[in-house]
């Protein structure tokens, strides 16, 4: 009898718990309206970036009403799974490190919906994640676009907080940088970019063997190539 009734009260937690969190997805889901720009929203939309719901909030103001609620995992994955531009951005806001676990991290890059979002996520949340550096190198090893751009913008964070690399990492990085720089869109080609320049930056050898890297590609009849070139020799000049 004690045990059926632990039981039924854990289920009457969980489901106490569940709604709380579906009643905050609903308060924050109305006060989008209060944010909507449509100019904004219309501008997106003119650039092919595509979403389901998009009130055209601003970042600012987004990070405001974050700063409204303690972050929370089961109300950021909520938010994740709404097929809202806000909602996304906000998901990655209020979703605790400590808690948020590899698979999902995988989860999230397999719905991961825009070039946006991926760039948001990969500076509120991934880099922050204790298995980032790992993470990072498996997702630009990735054939998908947004993983990639995921993986090259966390390895900039990364780089930027703690610029050292190991031999064996660091050649790792150059060939797949180069590899999906040239075979890339243009969203990949500027996390790559960003990711090469905070590579550079850290030091000269860091700097020298980037440069190794695109030796021969400044006269290039690929396009490509030399685009790469123009970046690399752009941080050294």
């Amino acid at each position: 009898m004690l045990s059926d009734r632990k039981i039924s009260l854990q289920t009457e937690t969980k489901t106490m718990e569940k709604e709380k969190v579906e009643a905050t997805v609903r308060t924050i889901k109305q006060s989008f309206r209060l944010l909507m720009n449509g100019v904004t929203a219309q501008s997106m939309r003119d650039k092919g970036v595509q979403y389901k719901l998009n009130w055209g909030a601003s970042l600012l103001h987004l990070r405001e009403m974050a700063a409204e609620y303690e972050k929370d995992y089961d109300l950021a994955i909520a938010l994740w799974k709404e097929p809202i531009r806000e909602c996304k951005i906000l998901a990655g806001l209020l979703q605790p490190v400590d808690t948020f676990l590899p698979e999902i991290a995988d989860i999230w890059i397999d719905t991961m919906p825009t070039v946006e979002i991926a760039e948001l996520t990969s500076m509120n949340l991934f880099q922050h994640l204790p298995y980032a550096p790992a993470k990072a190198f498996r997702w630009i090893a990735d054939e998908r676009e947004l993983a990639q751009v995921c993986g090259f913008l966390t390895i900039a964070r990364l780089l930027q907080k703690k610029g050292d690399m190991e031999d064996r990492v660091a050649n790792e990085f150059l060939d797949q940088a180069v590899s999906c720089f040239l075979a890339g869109s243009y969203a990949v080609r500027n996390a790559v970019s960003a990711a090469l320049r905070r590579f550079m930056e850290h030091s000269e050898e860091h700097a020298f063997r980037a440069c190794r890297c695109v030796d021969g590609m400044k006269d290039s009849s690929s396009e490509g190539e030399r685009l790469l070139y123009e970046v690399v020799s752009a941080v050294v000049e």
